[in-house]
């Protein structure tokens, strides 16, 4: 299965049926993030702390999978040159439209998180990567690609979904209940069969996949990047894991000044 092209498709969709992460930021967000009050979201309630990102005015930054009109506008506004990059045709549209009505200067490319190849080394102050890596097979990459694209000294702070979000039964959590049915790590292609696919996947419902912790935060020691934040998140209101555990996280790291001293 081509998870690229499926889930770019899929995305379109969910940009057509109004999914929260596709509502580009208001007239007024974009009024106030002008004059330096604003804020955005890695995971689904709690802002990123301001101290994470610091000044971005000026900086160059990569709003990575982060299409929908949120974040890259934001930063722009806040006077940030931003780049989105996503696998979504429709996702970067949102993009683009907040940009041509606010008079924004901002850049769009379509592509895989997994494969930043388009853009040279050393090439952006701040990555912002909201949960998104939950919808590519693979994680490792993504974090050595943003290790090689981040001018050192350069920062990423990174949103993503815990394991055990996907562990459960569906038919149980249908009914409130938490039991474990899938083990770490989770793939909507081979971890369900085909008749669990058909069942509980909606029509052109994304695939998703359930990195481990070792690739999640692992792999971005790994890749060379150094962690110097953390903070967790509990899933939107009404979820059956709410009353439990927090199902996401975030990571702010940095990469390292090189060995001779540049920064």
């Amino acid at each position: 299965m081509d998870v690229l092209a499926y889930n770019r498709h899929a995305w379109d969709q969910e940009v057509a049926h109004g999914n929260r992460w596709t509502i580009p930021a208001s007239a007024q967000e974009i009024a106030r993030a002008r004059v330096g009050d604003w804020q955005i979201l890695l995971t689904p309630r709690r802002p990123v702390p301001r101290t994470w990102l610091g000044d971005v005015a000026n900086s160059d930054v990569l709003c990575l999978a982060s299409g929908g009109g949120q974040q890259g506008p934001l930063l722009a506004a806040a006077g940030a040159r931003v780049t989105v990059l996503d696998n979504s045709p429709a996702q970067l549209g949102r993009d683009r439209e907040v940009a041509q009505r606010e008079g924004l200067d901002l850049e769009t490319r379509l592509g895989d998180m997994a494969d930043l190849s388009c853009f040279a080394d050393h090439s952006f102050d701040l990555i912002v990567h909201p949960c998104s890596n939950c919808f590519s097979e693979v994680v490792r990459p993504v974090w050595k690609e943003c290790h090689r694209v981040l001018k050192p000294g350069g920062t990423l702070v990174a949103g993503f979904a815990s394991p055990l979000l996907f562990c459960f039964d569906r038919d149980k959590e249908g009914e409130g209940i938490l039991e474990l049915r899938y083990s770490v790590p989770y793939s909507d292609v081979t971890s369900l069969s085909d008749a669990e696919r058909a069942r509980y996947l909606e029509p052109d419902e994304p695939l998703c996949f359930g990195h481990s912790l070792e690739d999640q935060i692992g792999g971005q020691i790994d890749a060379g990047l150094v962690l110097t934040g953390f903070y967790e998140d509990y899933h939107e209101e009404g979820d059956v894991t709410v009353p439990y555990f927090p199902a996401f996280l975030a990571t702010r790291a940095v990469r390292p000044p090189d060995r001779f001293g540049l920064t």
